[in-house]
């Protein structure tokens, strides 16, 4: 695909982003979001094939990106399991926190009651990055480094169900931290440091053997 195509495609794309995350999926139309982009329909269909499809690309995207970043962190021999994971909470609270109207659009569709092959297909594609997760747990539970009863799926819950509380909620959560969530200004500042200092005190706790003496 020649550097236009792939152009015009990521401007589609940007601007298919922000139309879901402000009418959600159900609100935004594919005439709507070809209309901003300053595209024709048979345009858009060429690419992305429907509104699914077009969903799933955006998707996709940001999703790709986050895995390439993860195996990274996993591969790099030079460093510990815990300095992985620490990583990976930065990476993680700067991705999502940072980005919350995407996240909230995303984790809507997910908890909708009905099953969908759209839902089925979110959940297979951020499995890929869970699985990423599991490996550095696992790398630190063989090497001695973490607890061997450690709970990983919950230690992955702990994570995911933070983040979503907060975005989701962002009124209650307001209400409890004790400023407004969903200023920017605030996010970057305030919020999302707290977050990332939050999980790394509580899983460090949680994760490390008390026999190892090199994190201290």
């Amino acid at each position: 695909m020649d550097k236009d195509k792939i152009d015009k495609k990521d401007h589609i794309l940007d601007v298919a982003e922000r139309v879901f995350s402000e009418l959600g999926f159900d609100g935004a139309s594919t005439r709507t979001i070809s209309g901003e982009a300053g595209v024709n329909m048979a345009m858009l269909n060429y690419y992305f094939g429907s509104k699914e499809g077009l969903f799933l690309a955006v998707f996709n995207r940001k999703i790709i990106s986050f895995q390439d970043l993860l195996k990274n962190i996993g591969s790099d021999d030079s460093i510990s399991a815990w300095n992985k994971f620490e990583k990976y909470i930065e990476l993680y609270t700067q991705r999502v926190v940072t980005n919350n109207c995407f996240q909230k659009l995303l984790y809507q569709e997910l908890a909708r009651q009905r099953k969908s092959d759209l839902s089925d297909q979110i959940t297979d594609i951020l499995m890929k990055n869970v699985d990423e997760v599991r490996k550095i747990l696992n790398e630190g539970i063989t090497k001695g480094e973490f607890k061997k009863d450690i709970d990983i799926d919950m230690v992955i819950a702990t994570v995911y169900g933070t983040k979503n509380f907060i975005v989701n909620s962002p009124a209650l959560t307001s209400k409890v931290l004790g400023y407004d969530i969903q200023k920017e200004k605030v996010i970057e500042e305030k919020l999302r440091p707290r977050i990332e200092i939050y999980l790394k005190t509580l899983l460090k706790s949680y994760l490390l053997n008390e026999h190892d003496n090199s994190h201290k």
